[in-house]
């Protein structure tokens, strides 16, 4: 997967940081296979061999036969102004407001940066997924939020959870993950510290 440098941060009591996002290959709105189980959530088992993984929630963004990708819903680091972030990259934005929690999205490459929000927002650089959540990788979506002109719901996120192709599927094979549908409440509203027993209690099965 192949990544395009948009902003650079810095962060109080973590380092320097070039914001990234997706660079997609084709259209914005790609729909997943038929097979992918991009849109839904990725819930580690309680015996998941990997310690960087206990007790994870992840959303699954894409899969497909160059490997698999997505963003740790519950490792909250801290809540930043959105014009703290504009004004970390030299974007000295004007009248801008508010403020979004910030996560750690995974273990790889934790100096890349990716906004995840509902799919009601979007423009050319928006992936939309399964018509439930979008990712958009431009600085514009922070422009839009501190504007009250973006989506409805957002988060954003250091770091990714990645995977080499059949990667992703062999762990599921050795049932290192549960799966949830992407409900909305889980991915945004609910509480992240309990967010890992929400999803066990809406897994859909047992992979």
């Amino acid at each position: 997967m192949r990544f395009r440098r948009w902003l650079t941060l810095r962060r109080p009591h973590l380092a320097a940081a070039v914001v990234a996002a997706l660079t997609l290959a084709a259209a914005p709105r790609l729909p997943a296979a038929a097979d992918s189980l991009a849109g839904q959530l990725l819930i580690a088992s309680p015996d998941i061999g990997d310690p960087r993984f206990s007790h994870t929630v992840i959303l699954l963004l894409r899969q497909d036969a160059s490997g698999a990708f997505g963003i740790v819903l519950n490792r909250p680091l801290e809540e930043r102004s959105v014009a703290a972030l504009l004004d970390a990259t030299g974007d000295h934005e004007a009248g801008v407001e508010g403020k979004i929690e910030i996560f750690a999205g995974g273990p790889v490459q934790p100096e890349l940066g990716f906004v995840v929000h509902s799919p009601e927002y979007h423009d050319n650089a928006t992936l939309v997924v399964g018509g439930t959540v979008a990712m958009t990788a431009d600085r514009q979506v922070l422009r839009d939020i501190g504007h009250h002109k973006g989506p409805k719901k957002a988060l954003f996120a250091f770091g990714y959870a990645g995977w080499g192709p059949g990667q992703l599927e062999a762990e599921i094979a050795r049932h290192d993950w549960f799966t949830a549908l992407g409900d909305p409440k889980l991915i945004f509203d609910d509480d992240r510290g309990n967010l890992w027993d929400q999803a066990m209690a809406h897994r859909i099965q047992e992979l």
